[in-house]
């Protein structure tokens, strides 16, 4: 081994550089108190407690035709987790909102995605938070992803997962901490599917690797899990209140937040998952057996269509930045 320079260092940071799979267009860090736009520079320290033991939390936001979608329900959420593990922003959570809409004006992308985390800093190697010296703040602005429906018309099919679910307390905190979730994801990319759910001790269902799951009842009601047991999605919770303004129109008959029993999927007349990227998709097979007709459902395709709409067009829920 030998020691590299700072010129060094450098040049092999360019050689070594792993693009992602959409583009990385700008990269904000509290520690540098600024910005850059080369992805081998888009670098968080090694002692940052984010890294070494996932100690922090996060929100992604996504941005249509220069407007970021429910940006203060996210950030509420993030400041509500934050505060769950005692985790603060030195400069405040107002400060915070202006440092994204900053970046998002200096990264100039109409369509995108927004990774906000805020980390209990850098410090020690210990798992202490007291070792570390101050909270940072990281925000990447990255390419917009696809929702499914638009990739995939015939729909989605869904799995029961084998990976014990989070701790109810634990769920409800977007950390960085994300093994299960992980794991759920690789989980459904060897077994052939698109996603796979939660299902706790109870037998009811709890959540996807990052999406949330609904049902359209055989009562024909929207169904989504207890919000005390999973990550409270939301575009989950938007989805909720979208589906009370076509209850008039029969194919939702009111939405109901309750614990939901895994037999229940077989008996759905439709299974939604819904999330920030995926928008609302509906689900044809469960466990390889077919969802209602096994075709894509009325209620998820409204519901979909509406959210689509409502990002678009719902002037209180977008914030320009362009």
């Amino acid at each position: 081994m030998k020691l590299i320079t700072p010129e060094a260092y450098l040049e092999r940071l360019h050689t070594s550089n792993v693009e992602g799979a959409v583009p990385y267009f700008l990269f904000y860090s509290s520690l540098l108190d600024g910005y850059v736009t080369d992805t081998a520079l888009m670098q968080v320290p090694f002692h940052d407690h984010l890294v070494h033991r996932g100690d922090g939390v996060f929100e992604t936001l996504k941005c249509v035709n220069g407007a970021v979608y429910n940006m203060d329900a996210h950030l509420q959420r993030l400041q509500r987790s934050a505060h769950e593990i005692g985790l603060g922003f030195r400069k405040g959570f107002e400060a915070l909102r202006q440092l994204v809409l900053e970046a998002l004006e200096t990264a100039a992308q109409p369509e995108c995605s927004v990774r906000i985390v805020l980390s209990r800093g850098p410090g020690g190697m210990g798992v202490a938070p007291s070792e570390s010296a101050g909270s940072a703040l990281y925000i990447l602005i990255y390419g917009a992803g696809t929702p499914f429906m638009k990739k995939h018309p015939e729909g989605a099919t869904l799995r029961k997962s084998n990976v014990p679910p989070k701790q109810p307390y634990m769920a409800r905190i977007k950390t960085c901490n994300y093994i299960p979730n992980a794991l759920m994801r690789a989980e459904a990319m060897l077994h052939g599917v698109d996603c796979v759910v939660g299902v706790d001790e109870a037998g009811h269902i709890t959540e996807s690797a990052t999406e949330n799951i609904g049902i359209i009842s055989k009562s024909g009601r929207l169904v989504f899990p207890s919000p005390d047991t999973i990550l409270p999605g939301t575009t989950m919770i938007r989805v909720a209140e979208l589906a009370q303004t076509i209850s008039d129109e029969g194919l939702v008959r009111g939405v109901v937040f309750r614990p939901i029993r895994e037999e229940e999927l077989a008996e759905a007349k439709e299974i939604l998952i819904v999330g920030t990227t995926w928008n609302v998709a509906s689900v044809v097979r469960y466990n390889g057996n077919p969802v209602g007709d096994g075709l894509p459902g009325p209620a998820g395709r409204v519901l979909n269509e509406l959210l689509e709409r409502d990002t678009l067009e719902n002037t209180n829920l977008r914030v320009r930045y362009m």
